[in-house]
């Protein structure tokens, strides 16, 4: 996380920027979930592997990780998949199961950064409701960054940004 430039950041009553190293970082892992274009699967890693991996870094026992990550997968219609590696998958059940990863912790928030930008339209629109689905029964916070209108429909609420500055809020 960059330190800002001008004003704060505050997250649960506190300044993220004011926080150590290792605060920020266990933020990070357990607080939010992230969720990039590309996935970011680690190849050498099946799908159940990827998904435990926040749960293991965190100090989940290995069981308890295993479990957890096949419910995750199960939830995003991945069952079966879990033994399966990231070259195994197509694009649209690569990027469920990077969801599956960002989610597996429940953060409070997730940040998705055009998260079905490299997907066909019909696996985008599949990706994007099962994410969006799954994190309003959660009742996580989602920050979706995308160019695309249809994507940005699914939004609660939209924050256009133009130029570096905010140019409109749409509810």
């Amino acid at each position: 996380m960059l330190t800002p430039d001008a004003g704060t950041v505050e997250f649960a009553g506190r300044t993220i920027s004011a926080l150590d190293e290792d605060a920020r970082s266990r933020l990070r892992l357990t607080d939010f979930g992230f969720v990039f274009q590309f996935g970011q699967l680690l190849p050498e890693l099946t799908a159940a592997d990827n998904v435990a991996l926040p749960l293991l870094l965190a100090g989940a026992s290995r069981a308890k990780a295993r479990t957890a990550a096949y419910a995750a997968l199960a939830r995003l219609d991945l069952a079966g998949a879990e033994a399966k590696y990231p070259t195994e998958l197509s694009g649209g059940q690569a990027q469920r199961v990077a969801i599956a990863r960002a989610l597996v912790t429940r953060p409070k928030v997730l940040f998705a950064d055009e998260p079905t930008g490299s997907l066909d339209s019909l696996a985008a629109e599949r990706v994007l409701t099962a994410m969006l689905d799954l994190v309003r029964a959660d009742g996580t916070t989602v920050v979706l960054i995308t160019h695309d209108p249809r994507t940005a429909a699914h939004a609660d609420r939209e924050v256009i940004v133009r130029d570096g500055g905010i140019g409109a809020v749409v509810v």
